[in-house]
């Protein structure tokens, strides 16, 4: 395969390539109930919908919305438990990508482009996820954050930019986050609002994509 530099796609995971809900939810229920049993959390657990609305941001972000009040120790230990309860749900068949997202992953492979994942997910979180739905050998690049010990999504797709030799290309995304990478960075960027829950990012969350799509299907005619 050969690839033309000026080719690059740099995509988010979480609300972009992957429907988190269809893990993340289920998973954040037996950690809840673990934190929960282990006298370490009181109260009602967060709704499935405050659970949706973490996705996409940063440890620090998410356990400050989801468990507030709670000591650095035990937001650590959640976020253990939270990562393993996410991969037994993977290896028990739960998950799914947006419709599309793999047909169209090695259409744009074959169509030269390279490919590459930034995401503020767990580092075996992200790459879980290409395992269990063999994309793994699609991608050119895998950036998690928590890998990279890097907190700013514009940060983290500076450091793939840096390392590949990405000189032009998209960079695509469901939030705030990824449109501030792309430009931050040099890069347009395709805005992805095609999420399951309607809390899934804010009413603001694209603004200032160049392009925002409802398909995946989308990014090939753009990019073409």
């Amino acid at each position: 395969m050969t690839f033309n530099g000026d080719k690059d796609l740099i995509f988010d995971m979480d609300g972009t390539l992957f429907q988190t809900e269809t893990v993340a939810v289920p998973a954040f229920r037996r950690t809840f109930q673990r934190l929960r049993v282990s006298g370490r959390v009181q109260g009602e657990r967060p709704t499935d919908e405050r659970v949706c609305s973490v996705f996409g941001k940063t440890p620090p972000e998410i356990w400050d919305r989801l468990l507030p009040g709670s000591s650095e120790e035990v937001k650590e230990q959640a976020d253990q438990w939270w990562l393993q309860d996410e991969l037994d749900c993977l290896s028990e068949g739960m998950g799914a990508l947006y419709p599309g997202v793999e047909e169209g992953l090695r259409d744009l492979r074959d169509r030269g482009w390279r490919l590459f994942i930034a995401s503020n997910g767990l580092g075996p979180y992200v790459r879980g996820i290409l395992v269990t739905f063999g994309l793994t050998s699609l991608f050119s690049g895998i950036y998690a954050a928590g890998e990279h010990q890097i907190g700013e999504k514009k940060r983290l797709v500076g450091k793939l930019i840096q390392e590949h030799q990405v000189t032009s290309g998209w960079m695509i995304g469901d939030r705030s986050s990824d449109v501030q990478a792309g430009k931050a960075n040099g890069l347009p960027v395709i805005g992805c609002r095609y999420a399951d829950f309607p809390s899934f990012g804010e009413e603001d969350e694209l603004e200032g994509a160049d392009q925002v799509i409802d398909s995946f299907q989308e990014i090939l005619e753009i990019v073409d």
